[in-house]
C-alpha cells in the first residue's frame, strides 16, 4: 500500500518552491504564494491499493509550496522502487522479444506511472478544497449543476441540475434571464426533494422552446448563498430540407466542380456524408472528396463520374434522423464519348481522352491568402482544396517552424490539416501547397489563437478562527485580458453592507481580524468575449478542539522494505499540533527512519520488521486534544520469480505463458491476465491456471502484450511477455494497371500486412469473360520483395488480375480484382495438345485433344482442322472442321495405325502446321497362345511355356492362366495367374506326386480375353509296377508259364489255318499290310472284311488328354507279341491278324524288309 499525503499550513507571506510548481501548471503565468493563508491544517492523503486511489483523508485546501514537496517525495519513492528493480531484473533470464518488447516488472506495491499523474490531479481537484466535517455549521457548496451550454432533445423532459450541500440543509431557488423564476406558478415546472434540480414536464402537453433561455440556480442557508454558472437552454433542432427541383450540371470532362450541400441549420450541427439516390456512398479520393463545410469538391471531372448521382445527407444528433437532399445528375461533355476502362489508369489518361492538363488551382479558400482563430484548447482545422490536371497533391508547411508533430495530424488525403488542444504558440503563418507536373501554388492561412477565461488562482473555501487573517485570491488569464467581478451571497460586493475586517485589491479579498459575522459566500466571476468564468468560495469562522477524522485503532498492513506514511486525518480550530508515538513509549518519533511532515502525518523510509508495532498519534490546540492509533503489520512482498517470456508462435499452434509467484502466505493471492492493458476474456480456447495461461489454437488476433498479475489487498507484481503470432498475409489491395500495350500491362499493388511472417512469393492470377468466365488461373509468380511486375499477354483476352501474397504460413485471401482490360486479335500461335487416336469399338478410331484455353486462343470462333489417313498407304487426307475437343471415324479395320493431324483456327487464321500423331482403330480379342506344351521334370514341378497369338488384334495386356488339380473323381480349387505380356513361362509347384493338372490359357487385350487353349499333365509314372514286373519276368515259373501260352497260341493258329486252307469259296487278301476299311466296297464275289466299328478302342484302353486313343497296359495283351495293327476274320471264323503299337508300325513302315520273325508271323507266311 502506497500513500502520498499533502498537507498545507499557513504560509502568508514566503514564496516558496510551490511557486515554481503553479508557474508549470498555469503556463508560466505569475501565481499566488498565499493560497493557503490563514488555513487550518489540512491533509489529503491518496492510497494506492490493488490500482485504485482511495481519499482516505478529506482534502483541505494544501498550499503549492507543500504540494510540490509531497510530489517531490512521491518521486524520490519512486526512485528508490525504480532502483531496486533495476537490481532484480539484472539478475532474471530476459524472454526473447521484439524490439523493445519484453517482459515489464514493477516492483511490488508500485502503482503505474500514471499513478502519479492522477495524484496530480487529485492534488488539483481536492487540495485546494476545505472540507469541513458535515455535523459542523458550514455555508452552501455547489456540488452539480447542467453545463452551460445545455441542449436537450425535444422528446423528453427537460432535466436542469443543481445540488449543494450546507449545514442547515440550503434551500433552492432560480432565475430565467436574470429574472426571478417562479416555479409555483408553471404546473409543468417542479423541483425535486432535497435538491435545486429542475423538472420540465411535457406529458401534458407544451413545447419545449418556450423555455429556452438563460437559467441559474441559488443556494441559500443562513450562512450564505452559493451560485451555479448561468445555463443556458437550448431546444435540439432538425429543420426540414427546403423542396428544390435541381436541373442536370453540365461539365467539361477535366474542368472542376464543386457541389453545395448548404444543410439546414441544425443544433448541434448536422453531420454531413455524401451518397448516391440509391444510398450507395459516393468513393472518395483525393480528386473527388467531401470538404469541411459539407460540399463536395471534384478536382476535375471526368466521364465515368456521370455514372452515379450525388445527394447531400444530414443526420442529426438527438432526433437520430437523416434528411436528404434532392440528388445532383452529371452531364460530362467530353472528346472521347467512350468510357474505356483501359484509360482509366493509363498513365497518360487525361491525354488519352482529349482532356488539357492545367496547373493547380484554390477552390477552398479563395485566393492566396486567408486568416482564421481558434480559441485556446479547441482543435485547429485548416483546409486547401485544389483543382488541376492532373490533380495536384497538397502539402503543409508552418512558416519559421514545423508543424507540431504531437498533435498535428493529416486528414482528406493531406487536404486538411488538424490541430489539436490549440496552445499560443500554434499561432502563426501556415501555408498549404497544391502541385502537380504542371506548377504549382500556395496558400497562407494566418492563425491567430484566442481564450476564453482560465484558471491560474481559482478561490478556496476559507476557515479561520476568530481573530485570525486570510485572503481570497481570484486570478485568471485570457484574451483578451478577462475582467474580474467579486460578489458576496449573489450580490455585487459594492451592494454589500460594508465590513471594517474586508479589503478589495483588484484579485484578491483581504480578511483582518475575521469574527463570525464575517461568515458568507464569496462569487468570483471573470469573464471576456469568449466565456466566463464563476467560483464559489466561503468565509467561515469556527471555534473547534481537535478531532480525528479517521477510524479508530486502524489495522496498517505494509509490504517490507517500501517506504510507508502513517495517516493522522484531523480537524481543528485553531491549528492542532500533532506528535507520534510508537508502543506506548514517551518519546516523540522524529529522526533516523522516521520522519514527520508538518500536517502530522508520519514516514517510514523503509519498512523493517521491527517497525511492525502500535503507533499513536496526538493532535493538542488550547481547546483541548484528540488521539488515535494505528497498528502496523509488515508483510513479504510478492515477487513473481519465474516470468512470462517472449514467444513466436505460428497460428494453430498451442501456446503456454508461465507466471509463478512468490508471497506473503498471510495473504490472499489473486493472478489475473491483462491483454494490451486491459482485462483478457478467458475464452474456452485459453486454460489459466495458478502458474500459467494456456492458449490453444492461437489466431491472429491473440498477438498483443500479456501482463501476468500477480496481487494481494497490498501489493502487486506485474510480468509482461509478447507474443507474435505467424499467421496468414493480409489480402493486396489498391491494384492499378498501367504502361498497357498490346502484348503486355504493368501490374501495381500494395502489400497487405503480413502478420509477422514476411511474404516470400505474390501469386498474379487472371480471369477472363469468354471461355471461362469465373474461373481464375495462375499467371506468373514473382519476389515477396516487388510489388509491380510486367504481366506478358495474349491476344484477344478480356484480362482481369487478382494477386496472392504467400509467407511461411499459408496464402493471403485474393486481393479485389483489377480493372478489365482487352487486348486484339491474331492468328493462333500454337495448336491443341495430348492430341490422341484411340478405338472405342473394334471398327473405329475416335481422335481426342486438350481444347485451347483463352490465352491461346488469340481470336473469335477457335475451331479445329482435324485430319487423318491410314499409315504407309500414301492416301489422301481426310479432314473435318469441329468445334468440340473429339472426333470419331468410322468403318475403320481392326487395330490399324493411322496418322492425325490437329490444326488450330480462329477468325483471324490457321494455327501453324501440326505435327503428326500416330493413332490406332478399336482392338479386338486375341486368338489362342500359340504351341502351348506341359512338360513334367519331375514329381514336384510342372513347366508351362507358349508362344504369342498368330493375330493379336490390338495391344497384349497379359495373359490368364487357369488350372485345377484332379485325380480320378476329384477335382480340387481352380487357380488364376495373370502374366505380362512378354512372359511365356510359368513353373506350377506340384501339390502332391499323384495328381494331374488341367491347364488353359488366354491372351487379352483391351477389349478382353480371346481364345483359350487347354492341356493337361501327363500321368506320373507306376514305379512300383515297373519293378515288380522286372522281377516276374525273371522267375522259372513265369518262364514256362510263357512257353506254354506260346505253344497253345501256335497250335491255335495251325488249327485256323488248315480250316482256312479247306474253305476256298472265301478269298483271302494277297496284301497282308493293307487293312480293311469300314468303308470298303463287298467283293464282287460276295466276300467281305471284317474291322472295328467306328474306330471304337479296345475294352479297356484309355483317352490321353490330346484325345488320341491310348491301349491300357497289360500283361496278357496281344499287342505284345505281334506287330499287326489290323485283326481280321475270315467267313468261316478263322482269325488273321497283326498287333503293333504306333513306334512298330512306323519302323515297319519305313523298312518293309525287315520285319521282326515273331510265332504269328511265321504263321502268316504260311498261309
Amino acid at each position: 500500500m502506497v500513500k502520498i499525503c499533502l498537507e498545507c499550513q499557513s504560509e502568508p507571506e514566503e514564496r516558496g518552491p510551490g511557486s515554481a510548481l503553479r508557474e508549470l501548471l498555469t503556463d508560466g503565468e505569475t501565481a499566488s504564494t498565499d493560497t493557503c493563508s490563514g488555513a487550518r491544517l489540512t491533509d489529503f492523503c491518496a492510497v494506492w491499493d490493488a490500482g485504485v486511489f482511495l481519499v482516505s483523508a478529506a482534502g483541505k485546501g494544501a498550499p503549492s509550496g507543500v504540494t510540490e514537496r509531497r510530489l517531490n517525495e512521491a518521486e524520490t519513492l519512486n526512485s528508490v522502487r525504480e532502483a531496486q528493480f533495476q537490481r532484480l531484473e539484472a539478475a532474471r533470464p530476459r524472454g526473447l522479444g521484439r524490439g523493445a518488447r519484453g517482459p515489464v516488472l514493477r516492483m511490488a506495491g508500485q502503482p503505474p506511472p500514471w499513478a502519479y499523474i492522477a495524484v496530480l490531479l487529485c492534488v488539483l481537484s481536492l487540495g485546494g478544497a476545505i472540507e469541513i466535517p458535515m455535523d459542523l455549521s458550514q455555508p452552501p457548496t455547489i456540488t452539480k449543476q447542467s453545463v452551460k451550454d445545455h441542449i436537450v432533445d425535444p422528446r423528453d423532459n427537460i432535466l436542469i441540475e443543481c445540488e449543494a450541500k450546507g449545514n442547515p440543509a440550503p434551500s433552492f431557488h432560480w432565475t430565467r434571464n436574470s429574472k426571478f423564476f417562479n416555479i409555483a406558478k408553471d404546473p409543468r415546472v417542479s423541483m425535486r426533494r432535497r435538491s435545486g434540480t429542475l423538472v420540465i414536464d411535457f406529458r401534458s402537453g407544451g413545447r419545449p422552446e418556450e423555455y429556452e433561455g438563460e437559467y441559474q440556480c441559488f443556494a441559500r442557508n443562513k450562512f450564505g448563498t452559493a451560485l451555479s454558472n448561468r445555463i443556458r437552454l437550448q431546444v435540439s433542432k432538425s429543420p426540414l430540407w427546403p423542396k428544390e427541383n435541381l436541373d442536370p450540371v453540365v461539365v467539361q470532362e477535366g474542368a472542376p466542380l464543386t457541389l453545395q450541400c448548404n444543410p439546414p441549420p441544425g443544433l448541434p450541427s448536422p453531420v454531413i456524408f455524401w451518397m448516391s439516390s440509391s444510398m450507395e456512398p459516393i468513393t472518395q479520393d483525393k480528386r473527388v472528396s467531401q470538404g469541411h463545410n459539407g460540399d463536395l469538391y471534384f478536382s476535375n471531372v471526368m466521364l465515368q463520374d456521370m455514372q452515379t448521382d450525388y445527394s447531400c445527407n444530414a443526420r442529426f444528433h438527438f432526433t437520430h434522423t437523416i434528411q436528404q437532399k434532392n440528388p445532383f445528375t452529371l452531364k460530362v461533355l467530353t472528346n472521347h464519348p467512350y468510357n474505356d476502362s483501359s484509360l482509366r489508369n493509363h498513365p497518360d489518361m487525361y491525354s488519352a481522352r482529349g482532356v488539357a492538363e492545367r496547373t493547380p488551382s484554390f477552390m477552398y479558400p479563395q485566393g492566396t491568402a486567408s486568416s482564421q482563430m481558434v480559441l485556446r484548447g479547441m482543435d485547429l482545422l485548416l483546409e486547401c482544396i485544389a483543382s488541376g490536371v492532373p490533380t495536384p497533391d497538397i502539402a503543409w508547411y508552418k512558416k519559421g517552424g514545423d508543424l507540431p508533430s504531437d498533435k498535428a495530424k493529416f486528414e482528406n488525403f493531406n487536404k486538411a490539416l488538424r490541430i489539436t488542444n490549440v496552445s499560443e504558440e500554434d499561432s502563426g503563418e501556415y501555408f498549404c501547397l497544391a502541385s502537380n507536373k504542371m506548377g504549382s501554388i500556395r496558400h497562407t492561412i494566418s492563425v491567430r489563437v484566442k481564450a476564453a477565461p482560465y484558471w491560474l488562482d481559482e478561490p478556496k473555501n476559507l476557515i479561520l478562527a476568530p481573530g485570525e487573517d486570510g485572503r481570497l485570491v481570484c486570478r485568471a488569464n485570457g484574451n483578451p485580458k478577462p475582467t474580474v467581478q467579486w460578489m458576496v451571497n449573489g450580490e455585487p460586493l459594492q451592494s454589500a453592507p460594508p465590513n471594517p475586517n474586508r479589503e478589495v485589491a483588484g484579485d484578491t479579498i483581504i480578511f483582518r481580524d475575521t469574527q463570525i459575522s464575517s461568515r458568507a459566500v464569496y462569487q468570483c466571476n471573470t469573464s471576456n468575449e469568449h466565456g466566463y468564468l464563476l467560483a464559489n468560495a466561503f468565509v467561515s469562522v469556527l471555534d473547534v478542539p481537535p478531532r480525528m477524522l479517521s477510524p479508530r485503532n486502524q489495522l496498517i498492513r505494509v509490504i517490507l522494505y517500501n517506504r510507508t506514511r502513517l495517516d493522522c486525518p484531523f480537524f481543528g480550530s485553531p491549528i492542532p499540533t500533532l506528535r507520534w508515538f510508537k508502543n506506548g513509549q514517551g518519546s516523540n518519533l522524529d529522526g533516523g527512519n522516521y520522519h514527520v511532515y508538518e500536517n502530522g502525518s508520519l514516514e517510514i523510509k523503509m519498512i523493517r520488521k521491527e517497525d511492525q508495532g502500535i503507533y499513536t498519534c496526538v493532535a493538542t490546540n488550547i481547546l483541548g486534544k484528540a488521539e488515535n492509533q494505528v497498528r502496523l503489520e509488515v508483510k513479504d512482498p510478492t515477487r513473481i520469480y519465474r516470468m512470462p517470456e517472449d514467444q513466436v508462435a505460428k497460428r494453430g499452434t498451442t501456446v503456454q505463458l508461465e507466471c509463478r509467484v512468490k508471497h506473503d502466505p498471510s495473504l490472499k493471492l489473486a493472478v489475473s491476465w491483462l491483454k494490451d492493458d486491459e482485462p483478457l476474456y478467458i475464452s474456452n480456447r485459453m486454460k489459466k491456471e495458478e502458474d500459467s495461461l494456456t492458449i490453444f489454437g492461437v489466431a491472429e488476433r491473440d498477438q498483443g502484450s500479456y501482463t501476468c498479475v500477480a496481487s494481494t489487498e497490498l501489493d502487486q507484481d506485474l510480468a509482461k511477455a509478447y507474443l507474435t503470432v505467424l499467421g496468414r498475409p493480409d489480402r493486396p489491395r489498391d491494384l492499378e494497371l498501367t504502361d498497357l500495350a498490346e502484348r503486355s500491362v504493368r501490374l501495381t499493388w500494395i502489400p497487405g500486412d503480413d502478420n509477422n511472417s514476411p511474404i516470400t512469393d505474390y501469386v498474379v492470377q487472371f480471369e477472363e469473360d469468354q471461355f471461362q468466365p469465373g474461373v481464375w488461373h495462375d499467371h506468373s509468380k514473382f519476389p515477396g520483395s516487388v510489388n509491380s511486375a510486367v504481366l506478358r499477354l495474349s491476344p484477344y483476352v478480356n484480362y482481369q488480375f487478382r494477386v496472392i501474397a504467400i509467407n511461411e504460413v499459408g496464402s493471403s485471401h485474393p486481393s479485389l480484382p483489377s480493372e478489365r482490360y482487352r487486348t486484339s486479335g491474331a492468328p493462333p500461335e500454337s495448336n491443341p495438345s495430348d492430341v490422341k487416336g484411340e478405338g472405342t469399338r473394334k471398327n473405329n478410331m475416335e481422335i481426342t485433344w486438350t481444347p485451347m484455353n483463352a490465352t491461346s486462343a488469340f481470336g473469335p470462333n477457335l475451331r479445329y482442322i482435324v485430319k487423318w489417313r491410314r499409315r504407309e498407304t500414301r492416301e489422301t487426307w481426310n479432314n473435318v472442321t469441329v468445334w468440340g475437343s473429339r472426333y470419331v471415324v468410322g468403318q475403320t479395320p481392326v487395330y490399324v495405325p493411322y496418322e492425325i493431324r490437329v490444326q488450330a483456327e480462329n477468325d483471324f487464321g490457321k494455327g501453324p502446321e501440326p505435327d503428326t500423331v500416330i493413332g490406332y482403330s478399336g482392338e479386338d480379342l486375341p486368338s489362342a497362345p500359340r504351341r502351348f506344351r506341359v512338360r513334367q521334370p519331375n514329381l514336384e514341378t510342372i513347366n508351362l511355356e507358349w508362344d504369342h497369338p498368330e493375330h493379336p488384334n490390338g495391344i497384349l495386356i497379359g495373359y490368364t492362366l487357369k488350372y485345377v488339380a484332379f485325380n480320378g473323381t476329384k477335382v480340387g480349387k481352380q487357380i488364376v495367374e495373370n502374366f505380362s505380356p512378354n512372359q511365356t513361362k510359368f513353373t506350377v509347384q506340384r501339390a502332391d506326386p499323384v495328381s494331374r493338372y488341367r491347364f488353359s490359357l488366354s491372351a487379352r487385350t483391351q477389349v478382353g480375353s480371346g481364345e483359350a487353349v487347354t492341356e493337361e499333365s501327363p500321368a506320373p509314372p507306376n514305379e512300383a509296377y515297373t519293378n515288380n514286373q522286372a522281377d516276374i519276368a525273371t522267375q522259372g515259373w513265369f518262364i514256362g508259364l510263357m512257353c506254354a501260352i506260346a505253344l497253345l497260341v501256335l497250335i491255335l493258329l495251325i488249327v485256323c489255318f488248315i480250316k482256312r486252307s479247306r474253305g476256298g469259296k472265301y478269298p483271302v487278301r494277297e496284301k497282308k499290310d493293307v487293312p480293311l476299311g469300314p468303308e470298303d466296297p463287298k467283293e464282287e464275289d460276295g466276300s467281305f472284311d471284317y474291322s472295328d466299328e467306328d474306330n471304337k478302342p479296345l475294352q479297356g484302353s484309355q483317352t490321353s488328354l490330346d484325345g488320341t486313343i491310348k491301349q491300357q497296359e497289360s500283361d496278357d495283351s496281344l499287342v505284345d507279341y505281334g506287330e499287326g495293327g489290323e485283326g481280321q476274320f475270315n467267313e468261316d471264323g478263322s482269325f488273321i491278324g497283326q498287333y503293333t503299337v504306333k513306334k512298330d508300325k512306323e519302323e515297319t513302315e519305313g523298312n518293309e524288309s525287315s520285319e521282326a520273325t515273331s510265332p504269328v508271323n511265321a504263321i502268316y507266311s504260311l498261309a
